[in-house]
């Protein structure tokens, strides 16, 4: 199930940069020869990168490349470095349903209810912070995947962390 969780990320993740790519280069072509800059593409490419960066942020989670401050688990070993990783899953998680889920749904179902569109492309603003629970959902699946994962007694090398490979 991680592998098609994480294949799908990194197809949606091309994507979004190609199509963002784009973006940004029509806008330098409209903008420095034809004269007339884009307001579309502007607009367009500021929202990608929002999505990009939120599920760049759970793909890089997912991966175990996340920046991280291991100098207490590193020390640990046994059951105490596994309560640490299941505490430091558990903070992760719960920042993401709190944050993440509830207050970036609440900011989605707001937006959506107050009809607020964007200026050029005139969508709903609420499908683009839906960038934000989106994330957090991937991000609670992979904290809950890797917490099952150090449940089940999953070993791992000695300098690996528990969620997420290295290679």
């Amino acid at each position: 199930m991680r592998s098609t969780v994480d294949s799908t990320l990194k197809c949606a993740l091309v994507l979004i940069f190609s199509i963002l790519v784009v973006c940004v280069v029509w806008q330098v072509v409209s903008r420095f020869i034809l004269g007339t800059p884009s307001t579309t593409t502007d607009e367009l490419a500021r929202f990608l990168f929002m999505w990009l960066a939120l599920i760049g942020g759970a793909y890089t989670l997912g991966q175990g490349r996340h920046l991280a401050i291991d100098l207490l688990t590193l020390q640990l070993s046994g059951k105490r470095k596994l309560l640490s990783e299941l505490v430091i899953l558990g903070v992760v998680g719960l920042f993401c349903a709190i944050v993440m889920v509830y207050g970036g749904g609440q900011l989605v179902a707001k937006t959506l209810a107050s009809g607020q569109v964007t200026p050029s492309l005139q969508i709903p603003m609420g499908y683009v912070y839906g960038a934000i629970p989106f994330a957090g959902l991937v991000m609670i699946y992979y904290c809950l995947s890797f917490a099952l994962d150090l449940g089940s007694g999953e070993s791992k090398q000695a300098d690996e962390p528990a969620f997420g490979p290295l290679d």
